[in-house]
């Protein structure tokens, strides 16, 4: 059984913004695979797809607590951090370029140090989605909270599209072959 986290913000207020491409990473996958029916456990909204031997995961928790519930579903299933994908946004990004790690420092996203943090270990593969840095003129938290821009959204869109389609793969193939793919014309 494989784990895909996507981390993001819960309700509405939140839905579209950039801090929220885990979110929107996995509903893209429920489209995909043609699912409904989230169930609600676990500080958790999830599916599990159990033709696919995988759990898709949004912790209902604010992002930078987002471990407890990764750990309390993981714990459940006895799903050991090898089998955990997290997915995420990043500032250090372009807007929709993708970039996948097996582990590493949290780059200072604190929903993932906090899912490093609980589950105690750096070696989590992870799916960054690029948003774009953060205007001058703007703060950090106004940024990530705002839904991408017009210009953007096809590119954030895309973003979104390819790391459906790299856990899709990732749940065949190894996470190394995962990362050849998909990391391929990444620079930014």
């Amino acid at each position: 059984m494989k784990l895909i986290i996507g981390l993001g913000n819960p309700g509405d207020k939140y839905k579209n913004t950039r801090h929220n491409m885990g979110f929107l990473v996995l509903d893209a996958l429920a489209n995909r695979w043609k699912l409904s029916g989230w169930k609600s456990n676990f500080n958790c909204e999830y599916l599990l797809v159990k033709e696919k031997d995988v759990i898709l995961a949004k912790p209902q928790t604010f992002m930078n607590l987002s471990g407890n519930p990764a750990h309390s579903i993981a714990q459940f299933y006895k799903i050991p951090p090898d089998d955990i994908i997290v997915i995420y946004d990043d500032l250090a990004l372009n807007p929709g370029k993708i970039r996948l790690r097996f582990k590493g420092s949290s780059g200072s996203h604190n929903g993932i140090q906090h899912v490093m943090e609980v589950l105690n270990t750096q070696e989590i593969k992870r799916i960054r989605v690029g948003i774009g840095s953060v205007p001058t003129v703007m703060q950090g938290k106004d940024y990530v909270l705002q839904p991408p821009t017009k210009n953007e959204l096809e590119d954030i869109q895309l973003g979104i599209a390819n790391a459906a389609a790299a856990v899709e793969f990732a749940l065949t193939h190894s996470f190394v072959d995962t990362m050849n793919l998909f990391n391929r014309g990444d620079s930014d």
